[in-house]
């Protein structure tokens, strides 16, 4: 007779986890919610009831199937997980199973230490089959009421480059560059004289930046 888990406590054990391998590597907790946890449980049934497995399986991206549970987002990002054996899975054992694939997977590996989520939903479900299968799908979201909104004004006589994360942005002279970030990236300016180089944005935050000269620029951090 195969091992059968508890799935309310394997998700539970999921969430535990995650947290768990978030603080190992320096990133705050992420907490349950109910619109989250909803649609994760709705796609996990369909996908189990369907047979398909894949983020668009229902014609729908994760953020679409978010919004339809009444989570108004800022960010979403899905993992999803297919396990069988025939031995069947304990409970914690099926837990550990999930988490290491995605660990071992590099886009499911940045979901789960995505620095900017708060917020996460997890479903498990069984899956027709012969052997044990379990379907498990994993929300993280951070909420609309927590984007960051800040803006760069650049009072210079020069075109300024700065860069929010990976990407570089040219900024003309007397222009301003107004963003609206869910991730939490960091923004860095080019040819500054203070020491301060990187900065992390908090909401409503103004960069102002004034000097006489190309490569000599002064930031100043104008905060609410």
């Amino acid at each position: 007779m195969p091992n059968l888990p508890d799935l309310p406590q394997t998700e539970m054990a999921i969430v535990e986890m995650t947290n768990a391998f978030r603080k190992d590597n320096k990133l705050g907790d992420v907490k349950p919610n109910a619109a989250l946890t909803a649609a994760a449980r709705a796609f996990a049934e369909y996908l189990a009831r369907t047979g398909k497995f894949a983020h668009e399986a229902d014609g729908r991206e994760p953020a679409q199937r978010a919004t339809a549970q009444g989570y108004r987002y800022c960010l979403v990002a899905e993992n999803l997980a297919l396990n069988l054996d025939s031995r069947g899975f304990q409970t914690r054992q099926l837990a550990g199973h999930v988490l290491n694939g995605w660990k071992e997977s590099p886009g499911h590996r940045a979901n789960l230490l995505q620095a900017a989520a708060t917020d996460i939903g997890v479903a498990v479900v069984r899956a027709p089959d012969r052997d044990p299968k379990f379907i498990s799908v994993q929300l993280f979201g951070r909420p609309e009421a927590l984007k960051v909104s800040f803006r760069i004004e650049n009072r210079s006589g020069f075109t300024l480059r700065y860069h929010l994360g990976s990407r570089a942005h040219d900024l003309p002279p007397r222009a301003i560059a107004t963003h609206a970030d869910c991730s939490l990236q960091q923004l860095g300016f080019d040819g500054v004289q203070t020491a301060q180089r990187r900065f992390e944005p908090r909401n409503g935050d103004r960069y102002v930046l004034t000097g006489s000269a190309s490569d000599a620029f002064k930031v100043d951090v104008v905060r609410k």
